[in-house]
């Protein structure tokens, strides 16, 4: 059974939902996003798309796109927070050259995808706030903020971490908070910024920088251990001072970078657990989910796009071949083993970061002396994670 010809409606014009809408199209079908703002864009921030990321991406027609609005990645370097001593560095245009890690604006990946899903024929409806979908009656229902009622055939729901599509399918769940908190900003880069990201661990805290858009901006996401709980949310802003307090012990390096910020966003990080259940079909319908809707991740791996890339990839795939149930439980089985392992693997990062006392000088040692005597030893623990290529089957 084929997808060409078939209604689908997207919910949500994020990364996930403009791949999955993008990959449809190309495969023949008649595809809707509904994206509750009233412009296409993201508020400031930068991403990393890695090796299985990227490419979907050229699988999808944007690898000139991806090369054009992004940086290659260098290196990744671990930092002592302190003193911003050089604890590990992964040469990655030495040890992996034959694959691509991208920094790139959130914005600008939004606006290639977006771009490319309107010229293959992709409708982006804007102004459409879903507050419910139903899934109790023959097809997939759905309740505007306005009050509104649509249904439609084919529901993808990409809606990200509060959806609706998720709650539909799995019923309301409580998110951990793991006592972590994040702030993020974009600032002017300083001249000649190498296209390295940076990794300053301290005790209880660590903070990620690289630069954006050909050097000349620099992304700083700087995260916290606190009890204090703070909402789940992008689009929080808070005092800078709060920021630069956290970070006050520092390297000069750090505290230079943070000095420069202005336009500060803190938001919690909250622990979801993978769905278990990522479709529904009904008698004249179906649903399924994707990205953070289906499997939220901390940012700890930088994996959040590049798993949604994925997922779009496999579903419209397995929805060009299959009848839609079998696509669906073919594209939650491939997928949930993966996306599970992925966000242990992320959780695990921020343990590593924020080590303290012995344990952090044990730690830092062994990552010294491994990063001598087998450089690619640390890179070839994520094989699993970066050569896998979902548009190769």
């Amino acid at each position: 059974m084929s997808i060409a010809g078939q209604r689908v409606t997207v919910l949500g014009a994020g990364v996930g939902g403009l791949a999955a809408a993008l990959a449809l199209a190309l495969k023949g079908a008649d595809v809707t996003v509904l994206e509750q703002a009233d412009a296409i864009r993201e508020i400031g921030a930068g991403l990393q798309i890695s090796p299985n990321g990227a490419c979907v991406l050229r699988a999808l027609g944007l690898g000139a796109g991806l090369d054009a609005a992004s940086m290659r990645a260098q290196a990744v370097e671990l930092r002592d927070g302190r003193d911003g001593d050089l604890v590990l560095r992964l040469d990655l245009a030495r040890l992996r050259p034959q694959q691509g890690y991208h920094f790139l604006h959130r914005a600008d990946l939004i606006d290639l995808l977006a771009k490319a899903a309107r010229a293959a024929g992709v409708q982006i409806r804007l102004l459409q706030k879903i507050e419910t979908v139903d899934l109790s009656g023959p097809r997939p229902r759905l309740a505007t903020a306005l009050g509104g009622q649509t249904e439609t055939g084919l529901l993808i729901g990409a809606d990200g971490l509060h959806s609706q599509t998720r709650a539909a399918l799995n019923g309301k769940t409580a998110p951990f908070f793991t006592r972590h908190v994040a702030w993020r900003c974009i600032i002017p880069a300083e001249p000649n910024a190498a296209p390295v990201a940076e990794v300053h661990m301290g005790a209880g805290r660590h903070l990620v920088s690289y630069p954006l858009r050909g050097g000349t901006l620099r992304n700083i996401v700087a995260v916290e251990e606190r009890n204090a709980w703070v909402e789940e949310s992008w689009s929080l802003r808070d005092d800078s001072l709060e920021m630069k307090l956290a970070f006050e012990d520092f390297s000069p390096r750090v505290k230079s970078w943070l000095d420069r910020a202005e336009d500060v966003y803190v938001w919690g990080l909250f622990r979801h657990p993978v769905a278990q259940v990522w479709y529904k079909t009904l008698p004249e319908g179906a649903a399924v989910i994707l990205g953070d809707a289906a499997h939220p991740t901390l940012p700890f791996l930088a994996q959040g796009a590049s798993m949604a890339l994925e997922d779009a990839w496999l579903l419209a795939d397995r929805l060009a071949n299959l009848p839609v149930p079998q696509a669906f439980s073919a594209y939650q089985t491939a997928r949930k083993p993966r996306c599970t392992r992925i966000v242990a693997a992320a959780n695990g990062n921020a343990k590593t970061y924020h080590l303290s006392g012995l344990q952090r000088s044990i730690a830092h040692t062994a990552l010294r002396l491994g990063g001598r005597v087998a450089p690619n030893l640390a890179l070839k623990r994520f094989d699993w994670l970066y050569d896998y290529d979902v548009t190769q089957g």
